[in-house]
This record gives C-alpha cells, sequence and structure tokens, in this order.
C-alpha cells in the first residue's frame, strides 16, 4: 500500500514537471516568443486607448469648468456648441454685407 502511495505521488510529480517543462520550451521558442509580444502589444494598445480616453473626458470637464468662469464673469453664457454656431452666422451676416 506504501509502495502505491508513493508511486502515484512520484508520477503526479513527473507529470507536473513534464508539463511545467514543456511549456518552458515553448515559450523560448519563436512561436512561444511571438504569442508573447503579441499579447505585450495588446495590453499596451489598451493602456494607450484607456489613457486617450481618460485625457479627452478630463479635457471636456476642464472646457466646461472655463466655459463656466467666462460665463460668470462675464455674463455671457458661449457653451461650447453655440461659440462655432455664433461665429458661423457672423460670416454668413458679414458675406451678405
Amino acid at each position: 500500500m506504501k509502495r502505491m502511495l508513493w508511486f502515484s505521488l512520484g508520477l503526479a510529480a513527473g507529470v507536473v514537471a513534464s508539463r511545467k517543462a514543456r511549456g518552458a520550451a515553448h515559450r523560448v521558442t519563436p512561436a512561444g516568443a511571438a504569442e508573447n509580444v503579441g499579447d505585450a502589444v495588446r495590453e499596451l494598445a489598451a493602456a494607450v486607448g484607456s489613457f486617450g480616453a481618460e485625457v479627452r473626458a478630463g479635457m471636456l470637464q476642464r472646457e466646461a469648468e472655463l466655459h463656466a468662469t467666462v460665463a460668470q464673469r462675464t455674463g455671457l453664457d458661449l457653451a461650447p456648441g453655440q461659440a462655432g454656431v455664433r461665429a458661423h452666422r457672423a460670416r454668413a451676416a458679414s458675406a451678405r454685407a
């Protein structure tokens, strides 16, 4: 009975060691290295995209704060969308005159 226990434990340890060795050997092959590089590039692209989204959100928030400050100090409420419309109308009016 003891021999069967030790035999099965040795067999299990051998299988685990064999799988780990096979995995390590695959990682150093060109295909394994390409997979690692591909995964790293995907992670980097996701991080850059996330950073860009956070920067755009911060820009929009700061722009809204600046517009609120200008509206408070001058009394003119030029929302981000309204400024472009007013400039276009002013150009159109000056072109007609």
